[in-house]
């Protein structure tokens, strides 16, 4: 078959959230550029995996870039709002991502998008790629490219590319990394070469019936033990999202896969779609088993249309996702390596077990080799490794905050996301210079939308000044990110700033300008923490009054007239107000209801609500 000539500035090759941010990104910036999807969906974890119950990324200070923008665009979305689960502090449908994603690359007339394509080679000129070719809509193309972005789960691009790239496990000989196992033990225990990386999960969509969730009966083998640290309806209700929708993701002796991983990485199509239905087939007997313990309460829903469909179809009779969730895939040998410890808060010994200390700190500086930080992204999840068996130990990184425990944040390099080996290559999504125990942290939706969004502005800027990635000045990069139009981004991390903050931008600015200004706790000398009476309306919020009980712990609830709610915060202003309140007193409060949580996630006191 003879390839038909296209070329593009930069190609990303997608099917992850990384791909689609790097792409909207780099167009936006002014590049040329052409997006690459094996699948018909275009959203990755966000719509075409079905992981629609975030995780990470959830306080305000954190919700910037194109992972703020989304947050609220699906806030706007929803008819229901967001707020649906107990996983996370928002849901959505995988429709609805989908939507509003093929609506923003629509808007760019710089940005194509090719779906239902398949990889066949990359072409290499001594440190440079200089063409993709793949198949599209049965033609064979060869791309030419300026440079190339992998914005997929598994590093698809890299053995392609024949560029170096880490996979599974790495022993605490290697890097000092706390939570890692020793050499020693990665030689002699099985486990190790039965798990050479996380386990994926195909997700599956279930639909609530009328009514509340029956009792039940036990869940049938092997699933038999799913339900017993929450019960049935709570492990329903873990990831719920709008419209009665069940989002089955379930780690606890549920749809996690753990069998024949590497059979997703090799050259052998067959047996990669051999592991690829065993996935789904023990997704959906998952669900039968919830289904017939539930008395049928709970059925399969209809959502996505059937694996392997063409088009542009938002809904389908199938109720498995289009592409399984991988948690990890090749991870590029980059120009920085993110560890564990970088990950980790940076705590005084002085501070530790403090009285006033509520654990809000912030991980290391990244620093580039002329000695400026190289921070492109703000991550903060706890970090989580799923493995069969007993949870895998590692160094805490959670914090009490806002009513709720959260993950203390850490910054990413941009050196991560650059090929030390090739001058045009760049990662956008889980294939980052990373860790194996660092990638249980970096690997979440939110976070995987900034790298990919960082990704592509750098590549924008490579495109307009004729600059390889690795010698791109990162302030450049920094300052589109700061001052993007659509959805500005903040690399640095500033726990008393919101994305909505009047001096954000500024405050942003000076951060990296002077790192040495930014204090252990995440906020910049001489700033002040925000009113808790200025966070944004936002739809669906009510007023609720009653009485504010703190319980000297760092939690807090409103007793009202019919019921008592605990209460979670997302917001600095409203956080630190709370932390104030040493005694029960009558308030009202702004914010929105989610019974499945159970909890009431106000964002700020209502404008006259306390007595003078």
């Amino acid at each position: 078959m003879r390839a038909r000539d296209d070329q593009a500035a930069v190609v990303v090759w997608g099917g992850g959230s990384g791909g689609v941010a790097a792409a909207l990104q780099a167009a936006r910036g002014g590049a040329d550029t052409l997006l690459l999807t094996p699948g018909p969906w275009l959203g990755g974890m966000v719509s075409a995996a079905g992981v629609c119950a975030p995780d990470g990324n959830e306080l305000s200070p954190w919700q910037s870039g194109i992972w703020g923008a989304l947050l609220r665009a699906l806030q706007r979305q929803e008819p229901e709002g967001l707020d649906h689960n107990w996983v996370s502090c928002f849901g959505w449908r995988p429709a609805s991502a989908e939507r509003v994603l093929r609506g923003w690359v629509a808007a760019e007339p710089r940005l194509r998008w090719w779906s239902g394509c398949r990889l066949h080679q990359l072409e290499r000129s001594g440190t440079r790629l200089t063409a993709l070719v793949l198949e599209h809509r049965g033609e064979l193309v060869r791309l030419a490219l300026d440079l190339a972005i992998d914005g997929s789960d598994r590093g698809d691009l890299l053995p392609l590319a024949q560029v170096p790239f880490r996979f599974g496990w790495e022993a605490s000989d290697d890097w000092a990394e706390p939570s890692a196992p020793s050499r020693q033990r990665l030689g002699s225990e099985p486990f190790f070469q039965r798990q050479p990386l996380q386990s994926p999960t195909w997700v599956v969509l279930a639909r609530e019936s009328e009514g509340p969730c029956p009792q039940g009966s036990p869940v049938a083998t092997p699933f038999e033990r799913a339900t017993e640290t929450f019960g049935l309806q709570r492990t329903l209700s873990y990831g719920r999202l709008p419209g009665g929708l069940v989002m089955l993701n379930w780690p606890l002796h549920g749809n996690d896969w753990h069998d024949g991983l590497e059979r997703g990485f090799g050259d052998d199509l067959s047996a990669q779609a051999e592991l690829e239905q065993a996935m789904r087939d023990h997704s959906l007997a998952f669900l039968a088993a919830l289904q017939e313990a539930s008395g049928g309460w709970l059925q399969p829903a209809q959502v996505f249309p059937e694996a392997g469909c063409a088009g542009s179809a938002l809904a389908g009779p199938s109720s498995l996702a289009l592409m399984p969730y991988w948690r990890e895939g090749r991870r590029l040998v980059g120009h920085s390596l993110v560890l564990e410890q970088d990950l980790l808060p940076l705590i005084p010994a002085s501070a530790k077990g403090g009285p006033d200390d509520d654990g809000a700190w912030i991980g290391p500086i990244p620093r580039d080799r002329q000695g400026r930080c190289s921070s492109i992204a703000v991550g903060n999840y706890a970090n989580d490794h799923h493995y069969p068996g007993a949870d895998w130990p590692l160094a805490p990184k959670s914090c009490r905050w806002g009513g709720r425990w959260s993950g203390t944040p850490f910054m990413l390099p941009y050196g991560a996301l650059v090929s030390a080996d090739l001058d045009n290559l760049l990662t956008a999504d889980k294939a980052i210079s990373c860790s194996h125990m660092a990638n249980g942290a970096t690997r979440l939706q939110p976070l995987i939308l900034n790298i990919g969004q960082a990704a592509g502005a750098a590549a924008a800027l490579c495109v307009a000044t004729g600059t390889a990635p690795a010698d791109l000045d990162v302030r450049l990069v920094q300052e589109a990110l700061i001052s993007d139009g659509a959805a500005p981004a903040g690399p640095m991390p500033l726990w008393d700033t919101p994305w909505h903050h009047p001096q954000w931008q500024e405050r942003q600015r000076r951060a990296l300008q002077d790192p040495g200004l930014l204090q252990p706790k995440g906020s910049l000398s001489g700033s002040s923490a925000p009113s808790p009476f200025d966070a944004p309306a936002e739809p669906h919020e009510q007023a609720f009054a009653g009485t504010l009980v703190p319980d000297g712990a760092g939690g807090y609830s409103l007793e009202g007239p019919t019921r008592s709610w605990p209460l979670i915060t997302l917001e600095p202003g409203l956080h630190h107000w709370l932390r104030q309140q040493t005694a029960p007193r009558p308030l009202r409060l702004i914010g929105v209801a989610n019974p499945w949580g159970p909890w009431l996630r106000v964002s700020r006191l209502e404008a006259g609500s306390l007595p003078a």
